[in-house]
């Protein structure tokens, strides 16, 4: 994490949240000579995320017994020019958000898998404007060649930690050149949600 506590004023909550709305990150394991790594979509609630991993990632072959674990949830992210500023001897740099949960990690019993499956779809469709998909719509064979591959996981969640690094350290009319200048930049991801952020800290 970002160490100027100038990108760190965000409560817990705020990161649990933020989180919880993506639902999507990157779980990290350290595996002795090198960390091994997962994308993964989840269900965040209350101390622990659920989510489920391919029974042939090395990540399972680890969780003989529980090990420490962490998931990186990334957010929206853009290129910042130090010409947008108005001011000199500035530099480039990067605006972006990013929340950490650690915790311990271990598999679940395998009984859990199904309503884990169903809680997950259920969260993100009912995000879509359609008719919500539901696990009755697959035969059964097909449903149990998918759940002989796939185990459920539970991270329990020991700290949750951000940074929203959004030109908190710059005054008003920087902050406000950079919000222009992303307008027409391309250089990132979901630079309007990011714009937006920025926006509210200089408002």
């Amino acid at each position: 994490m970002h160490p100027n506590p100038s990108f760190r004023q965000e409560t817990e909550q705020q990161h649990i949240e933020f989180a919880k709305e993506r639902g999507f990150g990157t779980l990290i394991v350290n595996a002795g000579e090198h960390p091994l790594a997962s994308h993964v979509p989840f269900i965040l609630k209350e101390d622990v995320a659920e989510f489920h991993l391919v029974r042939s990632n090395p990540i399972v072959r680890l969780l003989k017994s529980p090990v420490a674990a962490m998931i990186a949830v990334t957010g929206p992210d853009a290129y910042i020019s130090p010409d947008w500023y108005g001011v000199d001897n500035q530099v480039p740099t990067w605006n972006y958000v990013a929340v950490h949960v650690r915790g311990t990690l271990s598999l679940r019993p395998s009984e859990e898998l199904q309503p884990h499956l169903i809680e997950l779809s259920k969260e993100f469709e009912r995000r879509l404007n359609k008719v919500p998909w539901k696990i009755d719509k697959m035969d059964a064979e097909p449903l149990a060649r998918l759940m002989r591959i796939i185990v459920p996981a539970r991270l329990e969640i020991d700290s949750v930690e951000g940074t929203w690094k959004l030109n908190q350290n710059k005054d008003e009319s920087a902050r406000q050149g950079a919000i222009e200048g992303l307008e027409h930049s391309g250089v990132g991801s979901e630079i309007a949600m990011l714009r937006n952020l920025m926006k509210r800290i200089t408002e």
